[in-house]
């Protein structure tokens, strides 16, 4: 949890709300109002799909480590 609360984009993303905020508080109700949101809502999304891509490319990196090393290990014993 805390790599998605800590991370720049994320924190980008949410923080990106105030002005949506102000927006709905202070403008017109139309179509727009909802298009800000959605893209606001995609936005952060976004943002939260890259951590968890970012993370799940670590894991494979360090599985590919673990392989290696094991693969090495099973030759020398030969």
């Amino acid at each position: 949890m805390r790599k998605y609360l800590f991370n720049a984009g994320v924190i980008s993303a949410l923080t990106s709300a105030i002005p949506v905020v102000k927006s709905t508080r202070t403008g017109p109700r139309d179509w727009r109002l909802a298009l800000l949101w959605v893209s606001w809502g995609v936005g952060v999304a976004l943002a939260i799909g890259a951590v968890a891509q970012r993370e799940e490319a670590v894991r494979q990196e360090e599985l590919e480590r673990e392989l290696e090393r094991a693969a090495k290990g099973k030759g020398k014993r030969r």
